[in-house]
């Protein structure tokens, strides 16, 4: 009902520079202004009379202050200190971005915790007998992320990691979007697509058929006053859906194999598939998982929306001194995805370390 400030998404924005490819592409879909400040991508929202301009991190933050809120309600006390979990692949401008948010909240932000380590964890908790290897599969609304563990007895040790921070249910979204804007135009020759609030009530209605396509084969979407007064009836099948996202969909596998090929196993090597993330629930992927495993059905024994959360309460339960985790030790890994280089202090740090060994060197020579 007022998509021009309603906010979403932002954390494809955190953390990243306006002229960043996914910052250029993704700012297109949102009904809400985005703009350039300081080769930053901001958000302008109308409050009252007054427009106001908000950093990606501090729309976050009121987020996470709102966690903050709900945790001291349940808690009766005050709640100081959080573990934050992050797609694998954010680099350090996203978790100090992140942090920042954190900060801006009024928590101190101990420790973050990739998405699919902490799934791992939750999954484990209850299976730490024998060896495991373990791959974790967690695609959300805005990335994937994959990890792959060996959980053996007490310790969880992360192989490998991978991940896209810009490929997830989001996307899956747009493209059906795009082919009902196309769809439409062709049956009334209107252009929907600029449009904020007819592009929001559609984006509503595509989310809510893309939940019901997991468990049905077709459902009607059904818009009143769409455009101009105008009713928006449409079928869309499940075969539609994934014609329209296959090439997605075979995506969101690549991690998978890097993460694989990084660790230095085989796919005959890996014990249980987790999947997690809202998007797993799409029959396609699990299917295309099932596939790529030869056949290995994934395991379905952990809720896929509360795992990431629980494990990231486990890290905070050690860091918080829980004496019934004091054997718990997670062995983790660092993503290899870097921040740009600042090569103008690169190139300073070069010349002058040239120049100790110039002087060095002349010493040696005088004597």
């Amino acid at each position: 009902s007022n998509p021009e400030n309603t906010v979403f998404d932002v954390k494809r924005f955190i953390g990243r520079t306006w002229d960043d490819p996914s910052v250029r592409r993704d700012f297109k879909y949102f009904p809400f202004k985005v703009l350039n400040v300081n080769d930053k991508p901001q958000i302008a929202v109308s409050t009252g009379n007054m427009s106001k301009i908000f950093k990606a991190e501090e729309i976050s933050a009121m987020v996470l202050g709102k966690m903050k809120e709900i945790a001291e309600g349940y808690l009766s006390e005050t709640v100081y200190s959080a573990v934050v979990s992050v797609p694998a692949y954010f680099n350090n401008a996203q978790r100090q971005a992140t942090k920042d948010a954190g900060t801006i909240a009024g928590l101190n932000v101990m420790r973050f915790i990739d998405g699919a380590t902490a799934a791992a964890i939750a999954y484990g908790m209850d299976k730490m007998e024998d060896e495991k290897n373990i791959m974790v599969f967690d695609l959300g609304g805005a990335y994937v992320d994959v990890s792959l563990l060996t959980i053996d007895n007490d310790t969880f040790d992360v192989l490998a990691t991978n991940g896209d921070t810009n490929l997830g249910g989001e996307d899956f979204d747009h493209r059906v979007m795009k082919h009902f804007v196309k769809l439409y135009k062709e049956k009334t020759r209107n252009d929907v697509s600029k449009d904020t609030r007819a592009m929001q009530k559609l984006r509503r209605e595509v989310e809510r058929a893309k939940r019901a396509l997991s468990s049905n084969h077709q459902t009607r979407l059904y818009i009143e006053s769409f455009y101009k007064g105008n009713v928006f009836s449409e079928t869309l099948t499940r075969a539609k859906f994934e014609e329209l996202n296959l090439d997605l969909f075979r995506s969101t596998l690549k991690p998978v194999q890097s993460v694989i090929d990084d660790s230095g196993l085989q796919k005959q090597d890996i014990d249980e598939i987790v999947l997690i993330g809202g998007s797993t629930r799409i029959p396609k992927i699990q299917q295309l998982v099932t596939e790529f495993f030869g056949g290995k059905e994934p395991s379905r024994g952990i809720n896929p929306d509360e795992a990431v959360a629980y494990g990231a309460a486990v890290l905070g339960g050690i860091l918080g001194g829980d004496t019934f985790l004091r054997d718990f030790l997670l062995v983790d890994v660092a993503s290899l995805k870097k921040t740009p280089v600042d090569w103008s202090l690169s190139m300073c740090n070069l010349i002058l370390f040239s120049l100790i060994i110039i002087l060095l060197f002349r010493i040696l020579c005088f004597r």
